[in-house]
């Protein structure tokens, strides 16, 4: 194939008649029909015409071809290969229960990301930022900012959204998902966005210059040593991940923008707690222990030394068991939707979380989407208790409140009553 999607870096979007020569590939645009008649909603903040009586975006489909030059096949193949060489999700030796959530949260972004807390040392971030080769392609409106989804207005940026109003043809390519790092010295206008300084200077004019709230729209915000994070990045955070949305007000400047991520979190509780209202806004809580299996650590060991002494043989090693387990994500996210639940397991998990004291109603949401996350990875179309039991400690076990004087683990209570309620 001489077209290659994919990156979001070297995409070039040329229209041409399409060919059923195989060496091109499709890419799509989206259009709008002017001249109807629209009425008006309302998405974070922004009105958007829309056709009234039918659904929100009409959207017709034409087909475009790309070709991608030789000389710009080997610019992508030389950036690929000048990025810093990532270990293989599959190559991590135990930690079974940070992965699974890991997993369940790229099959349905909607869990609400993991809240990874252990033992200095023990894998957490190389597992974290090893999700990367993992993460599926994802369709988006070519040079927007914001990762607008073409075809979802609560995705979408407001010049994006223009555009479609207007009856203008938006470029599509795919793209694979961001992650993005939130580092913990981050200004709070290099995370929520600033002014442009350069438009101003040259051009006399207030534009606004995204932030990395705007690049992990749509993707993934991790965060290393969340509970060492300034108070006032952890405010941002909140307002954004409860809305969805990001709003910045500078020198004259309103502006909102898209800002749902998967939020991931990692740190050691020895060097202090998360506050509850942040606590709260992750879907999962991994615990991660120190392995003591003296065999163990030293397989870990040498691998970790294999790795470092040639990474590209390394990860060629682990290259088939990671094709195959980002096959196994991709059918686990197209089968989602079927996934079914049987009515009195819903009632089951309402009950736990009722007799555990949860406030609120998240630990019901989150337990009911991660079983079926995790039936799906598993090929089925049907949750089963088994599947609950084996998510639902990691979905309520940082909602419980904390007891000074309990020494046994939340997670263990948890599987407690859901043995009680479901025998």
């Amino acid at each position: 194939m001489a077209a290659v999607l994919g990156t979001s870096s070297a995409a070039v979007l040329a229209s041409r008649p399409l060919s059923s020569h195989s060496s091109k590939s499709q890419i799509h645009s989206l259009s709008t029909h002017p001249g109807q008649n629209y009425g008006r909603k309302f998405y974070g903040g922004i009105s958007v015409p829309v056709k009234k009586g039918r659904s929100k975006v009409r959207v017709a489909i034409s087909n475009v071809a790309t070709e991608i030059s030789p000389a710009q096949e080997q610019a992508r193949k030389l950036a690929s290969e000048s990025q810093r060489p990532v270990y293989p999700f599959s190559a991590i030796v135990g930690q079974d229960e940070m992965k699974l959530c890991l997993l369940l949260n790229v099959i349905d972004p909607k869990i609400g990301g993991v809240m990874i807390m252990g033992d200095r040392g023990t894998g957490k971030s190389t597992t974290v930022r090893s999700l990367v080769d993992l993460l599926p392609e994802i369709i988006v409106v070519s040079g927007d900012p914001f990762n607008s989804d073409p075809e979802d207005p609560e995705s979408m940026g407001m010049e994006v959204r223009e555009k479609l109003v207007r009856g203008d043809e938006l470029p599509i390519m795919m793209t694979k998902i961001n992650m993005v790092d939130l580092p913990l010295g981050a200004t709070e206008d290099r995370v929520c966005g600033t002014i442009d300084i350069e438009k101003a200077l040259t051009e006399g004019v207030k534009a606004f210059e995204p932030g990395l709230l705007a690049k992990a729209n749509r993707g993934i915000l991790y965060v290393d040593e969340v509970n060492l994070l300034d108070d006032h990045l952890v405010d941002v955070l909140l307002d954004s991940a409860a809305s969805g949305w990001n709003t910045v007000e500078r020198e004259g400047i309103s502006i909102s923008h898209p800002a749902r991520f998967i939020l991931i979190g990692s740190g050691n509780p020895e060097e202090g707690e998360l506050r509850p209202q942040l606590l709260d806004r992750f879907g999962m809580h991994a615990q991660v222990g120190t392995v003591r299996d003296a065999e163990l650590r030293v397989k870990i060991v040498e691998e970790r030394a294999r790795f470092d002494k040639n990474p590209k043989e390394f990860r060629d090693s682990y290259k088939a068991e990671q094709d195959k387990l980002q096959e196994q994500i991709s059918s686990a996210r197209n089968s989602l939707s079927s996934v079914q639940m049987d009515r009195d397991l819903q009632v089951k998990i309402s009950k736990v979380c009722a007799e555990l004291n949860v406030d609120g109603l998240r630990g019901d949401i989150v337990t009911n989407r991660a079983a079926k996350a995790l039936a799906a990875l598993k090929g089925r179309e049907e949750v089963t208790s088994e599947d609950i039991a084996t998510v639902i400690p990691n979905c309520l076990r940082h909602r419980l409140r904390k007891d000074p004087l309990e020494s046994i683990d939340s997670g263990l209570l948890v599987i407690e009553k859901f043995y009680e309620v479901f025998s």
